[in-house]
C-alpha cells in the first residue's frame, strides 16, 4: 500500500489561525467536545474528566491581538502587493527589485520592499544596502533607505555576518514577519512590495493572515517558460484562491535571451506547454508580459544598481515597463509616462 500524508488540518482553519500550533491532545476528542481552540475549551461541562481538559484550557484563543496594531502601522500604505513564485530560481527577488526601482522612478511616489524570505534574504544585496543596519527609535524600526523614496526591510540587516545561516523553525520566522509589519515605521507610502520565498508555507500564511485586516491588493506571479516552473505556479495560484488573495497577474521571466549588442533574441528556456501566456489563459488570470534574459540585469543586481537607470532603452527594460503598467492598471493607479 502506498504511503499517504497525515490527515491535514482543514484548509480554512489553517488560513484563519496560521500562527497558532494546534494543541497536542493526549486522548481523542470526546463526542460532545466544544473543540480544543473554542472559547469554551476546557471549561464546558463536557470537559469535566477529559484527559485533555488542562491542555485545552491553556491553548491560545481568539483573534491575534496584534492585528489592529499592524493595521494602524500600515494605515499610510496605499497598496500592498505580494510577489510569489512557487518555484525557486525564477528571478522573483530580482523582479521585485526591478519592480521597486520602476515604481520609484516617479519621485512623487514612495516605495518599500519587505523581504519576507527569511532564510534567503537577497534584496539588500540587489538594492546595494547589504552592509546597512536597522535604526531603532521610540517610533519603531526605520527602513533602510536606498533612495529618498525607496526603503527596504530585511533580516539581512540584523545578521552579525552576512554569510550567517538563518536556521529557524516556522514560529520564529512568523514572529519576525510580524515584527516587520508591527514595528517598522513604514509611514506614508504608495507601494509596499512583499518579496516571499518559494512555496506556500509558513511565511505566506503569516503574511496573508497579518495583512488581512489592513488589506492586500493582490499577488503577482513570477515564472519561467518551462513546465517544471509552471507546475509550481499552478499550486501558488491555488493557494491564493483558497486564501482569498487576488491574483493581479503572471509574468514570464527569462523569456528568451536578448543579445546586448545586436538585440537578437534566442529562446534559452523553450516553452514546451505554451509558457506563461498559456498558463494565464488556462487559469483565467491576467498575463502581464514577458521579460527577456539580459546579463546586465544580473550585473546590476550584483552591484546594487538600478537597471532602469543604466539601461533605459534595453529590450528588457522596455518589457519591464509594460509589465509595470499592466500591474498598475490591475491595482488602479497610473505609473510611468508613455515613451
Amino acid at each position: 500500500m502506498a504511503p499517504s500524508l497525515e490527515e491535514p488540518d482543514p484548509v480554512q482553519e489553517v488560513f484563519d489561525n496560521p500562527l497558532k500550533a494546534r494543541p497536542q491532545l493526549v486522548a481523542p476528542e470526546p463526542e460532545h467536545c466544544p473543540g480544543p481552540e473554542s472559547e469554551a475549551a476546557g471549561k464546558a461541562d463536557s470537559c469535566a474528566g477529559c484527559p485533555n481538559q488542562a491542555i485545552c484550557a491553556s491553548a491560545p484563543k481568539g483573534p491575534d491581538p496584534d492585528l489592529p496594531l499592524i493595521a494602524a502601522r500600515l494605515a499610510g500604505v496605499r497598496h500592498k502587493v505580494l510577489v510569489l513564485s512557487g518555484k525557486g530560481g525564477v528571478g522573483k527577488s530580482t523582479f521585485t527589485s526591478l519592480l521597486a526601482h520602476a515604481f520609484a522612478t516617479d519621485d512623487a511616489r514612495t516605495v518599500g520592499i519587505m523581504d519576507a524570505d527569511i532564510c534567503g534574504p537577497s534584496i539588500p544585496k540587489m538594492m546595494g544596502v547589504e552592509d546597512e543596519t536597522i535604526h531603532i527609535s521610540s517610533s519603531g524600526w526605520s527602513p533602510v533607505w536606498v533612495a529618498d523614496n525607496l526603503g527596504v526591510m530585511s533580516i539581512q540587516f540584523m545578521l552579525p555576518n552576512r554569510d550567517d545561516a538563518i536556521i529557524w523553525r516556522g514560529p520564529k520566522k512568523n514572529g519576525l514577519i510580524k515584527q516587520f509589519l508591527k514595528e517598522v515605521e513604514w509611514g506614508d507610502m504608495d507601494f509596499l512590495l512583499v518579496d516571499t520565498p518559494p512555496g506556500t508555507s509558513d511565511e505566506h500564511l503569516s503574511v496573508n493572515s497579518l495583512l488581512k485586516e489592513s488589506g492586500i491588493d493582490g499577488a503577482i506571479m513570477v515564472t519561467t517558460p518551462q513546465e517544471v516552473s509552471l507546475l509550481d505556479v499552478r499550486k501558488e495560484i491555488d493557494f491564493c484562491r483558497k486564501a482569498g488573495i487576488k491574483v493581479l497577474g503572471l509574468v514570464e521571466n527569462m523569456s528568451g535571451f536578448v543579445c546586448p549588442k545586436c538585440t537578437h533574441e534566442n529562446q534559452i528556456f523553450k516553452a514546451t506547454t505554451g509558457g506563461g501566456a498559456a498558463l494565464a489563459k488556462e487559469m483565467g488570470i491576467p498575463f502581464l508580459g514577458e521579460v527577456p534574459l539580459d546579463p546586465r540585469i544580473g550585473m546590476a543586481c550584483d552591484y546594487g544598481e538600478s537597471f532602469f537607470d543604466h539601461y533605459p532603452d534595453s529590450p528588457a527594460c522596455k518589457a519591464l515597463k509594460r509589465v509595470v503598467k499592466g500591474l498598475a492598471r490591475e491595482i488602479g493607479v497610473e505609473v510611468l509616462p508613455d515613451d
